[in-house]
C-alpha cells in the first residue's frame, strides 16, 4: 500500500487508466468478432462494421492501449479477408 500522498495519487490514476484501457480493449475485441461474424454471414453491412472497427482500433492506438504494428496487422488481415469475400461474393 502507498505511504506517500503522491504514491496514493499514482495508485488512483493507475486504477482509472487500467479500467479505461481494458474497456477500450474489450470494445475492440467485440468489434473484431462482429467483423468476423459479418464475414462468415456474408453480411451487407460488412464495410460499415469494418470501418467502425478500424476507427476504434486506431483510437486505441492513439491512446497507447494497443501498439501501432499490432493494429496495422489486425486491420490488414481483416481487410484482406473482406476484400476476398467481396471479389468472390
Amino acid at each position: 500500500m502507498a505511504n506517500h500522498k503522491s504514491a496514493e495519487k499514482r495508485a488512483r490514476q493507475s486504477l482509472r487508466r487500467s479500467a479505461r484501457n481494458s474497456q477500450l480493449k474489450k470494445k475492440v475485441g467485440t468489434l473484431e468478432r462482429k467483423v468476423v461474424v459479418a464475414l462468415q454471414a456474408k453480411s451487407q453491412d460488412l464495410q460499415k462494421v469494418l470501418a467502425e472497427y478500424v476507427s476504434r482500433i486506431m483510437k486505441a492506438v492513439s491512446k497507447g492501449v494497443i501498439k501501432k504494428e499490432t493494429a496495422s496487422r489486425k486491420i490488414s488481415r481483416l481487410s484482406k479477408r473482406a476484400a476476398a469475400k467481396a471479389s468472390v461474393g
